[in-house]
């Protein structure tokens, strides 16, 4: 069923994560890497403190999908991976999370390098 309070919510907060990496960008002088850099470890911060459960409940894919989701994704990973395997885990078990994720991602990147050239800025 359509739950356009959900929606709503999905729209607002991913798109408050949004405005806060453009205000970043327009305020500061730090470049986009080093702001996909925050946001990947603020959502590995909000997962090791407990606080990125109750968002992702309330939000949704609003705060899963932006970068912060993928900081999360890997945090969990990690911390499951150490409880099941020890020390070796914590190390495999962020990658064995986001496995699916990194494999679209290459596997688009080199999609699009067959179909599109790229070209040197002047």
């Amino acid at each position: 069923m359509f739950d356009f309070l959900m929606y709503l919510k999905v729209f607002l907060i991913g798109g408050a994560v949004c405005m806060l990496g453009q205000v970043l960008v327009i305020t500061t002088q730090m470049t986009s890497a080093r702001i996909l850099v925050t946001f990947l470890l603020l959502g590995v911060f909000l997962e090791c403190v407990g606080a990125f459960e109750p968002m992702k409940a309330f939000a949704g894919s609003g705060v899963t999908v932006p970068i912060m989701g993928f900081g999360y994704n890997l945090a969990k990973g990690a911390i499951e991976g150490a409880q099941s395997d020890g020390v070796l885990g914590a190390f495999t078990g962020g990658l064995t999370a986001t496995a699916g994720g990194i494999a679209v991602a290459v596997t688009m990147a080199f999609l699009m390098a067959l179909i599109f050239s790229s070209k040197t800025k002047k």
